[in-house]
């Protein structure tokens, strides 16, 4: 199906592919640094194309890289969508501008980090003006030290002790209310997981300061946020947030209704300082509609334990160390496999997606019904 594969080895690989197959789709290209250099020295910098109209009435946003490694994962999907745009195998209906925008979190991907350079979580990072970064979620502190343990050990027997530990915390504090503890984050340990950090992020900052460039004066906005690490191998679902909970009938109309989860109806994942949630409340466009997009790798518990492994040894081993090495490779495996099956079925599955996303965001004010 695809002539070279979209997955590139590295960010600074990545942002080359997605800037050039930008400008062979004759996109609007911009480019925003953030301060930061990749581990080679580059510095860092966010991108985003857009194509289509210029005074569009109708915007289909792609946001990826926003939990840094799973950056590798969204750049692909966006540079094969503008390859496909570049072969005239996509044709944009007039009124609608599609605006991609590659590697939010870019010092997570270019480190292999799932976080920001501050150990932010940044999609834990987006809470309103009148609240404080402070506080944990209910019963956060009865996994807290499950979650960043003061020694590590590394290898099969870790993982089996750490899945055996996992299942004893389910047992007492039942799925729903350990998933909430776990991922709802956290504002009190800076260097531990899900941290949604002391204050707004530059990311963060550029979400709010660039929104209304991206949707100009369009009064329908679907955004899809990309994602991976959660769900069934290679499958992908739609989660719902709290914000856009009313929207819930129209997903159900335009996608799959299988692939559609409600975070507000099941207290799934369920998590404080959401940038969609964050724009659905102050987004100033008539129709806004956001869902995080999901695609499966492996279990919930090893992938919880490829992210708690690779944060122990970012804080407390050196740099290139076999430890740090280790760890990073493992995170990489669990948010974008090197699987060819997974891979090719995630790509297929996502340029699917955004199909169905071009037909339904010309909807956005249909009510669903």
């Amino acid at each position: 199906m695809f002539e070279t594969d979209p997955f590139s080895a590295s960010y600074i690989t990545a942002r080359q592919r997605f800037r050039e197959a930008a400008v062979t789709a004759r996109a609007r290209l911009h480019a925003v640094q953030i301060g930061e250099s990749a581990p080679t020295g580059e510095p860092l910098s966010i991108e985003v194309a857009r194509v289509g109209a210029r005074e569009p009435s109708h915007v289909l946003l792609v946001t990826s890289g926003l939990h840094g490694v799973e950056g590798f994962f969204g750049s692909a999907v966006q540079l094969a969508w503008l390859r496909l745009v570049a072969a005239g195998e996509i044709v944009l209906p007039s009124r609608v501008s599609v605006v991609l925008v590659h590697a939010l979190n870019p010092y997570g991907f270019a480190w292999r980090r799932r976080v920001n350079e501050q150990n932010v979580d940044l999609n834990r990072n987006f809470v309103d003006g009148n609240k404080s970064y402070a506080g944990t979620s209910s019963r956060y502190l009865s996994v807290h030290n499950l979650l960043n343990p003061k020694r590590f050990t590394s290898g099969l027997f870790s993982r089996l002790l750490f899945a055996s530990r996992v299942r004893w915390a389910v047992k007492h504090l039942g799925p729903s209310v350990f998933r909430t503890a776990v991922a709802a984050g956290q504002y009190e340990y800076p260097r531990g997981l899900f941290f949604g950090g002391f204050k707004a992020s530059s990311s963060n900052q550029f979400v709010r300061d660039q929104f209304d460039l991206w949707t100009g004066k369009a009064e329908d906005v679907l955004h899809f946020d990309l994602h991976t690490g959660l769900g069934e191998y290679a499958n992908y679902k739609l989660f719902i947030e709290a914000a856009n909970k009313p929207h819930l009938a129209w997903y159900q109309k335009y996608f799959d209704l299988q692939n559609i989860v409600s975070v507000a109806d099941r207290g799934r994942y369920a998590a404080r300082g959401v940038m969609g949630d964050w724009l659905g409340r102050n987004a100033a466009v008539t129709n806004y509609r956001f869902a995080r997009v999901e695609f499966g790798t492996y279990s919930e518990t090893r992938v919880l334990h490829a992210l708690r492994s690779e944060n122990h040894t970012h804080h407390y081993s050196s740099r290139d160390s076999y430890e740090d090495v280790r760890s990073k490779s493992d995170l990489l495996e669990c948010f974008c496999p090197q699987s060819d099956i997974w891979r090719t079925k995630v790509m297929t599955r996502a340029l699917e997606l955004l199909r169905k996303a071009l037909t339904a965001v010309q909807k956005v004010g249909d009510t669903g019904d």
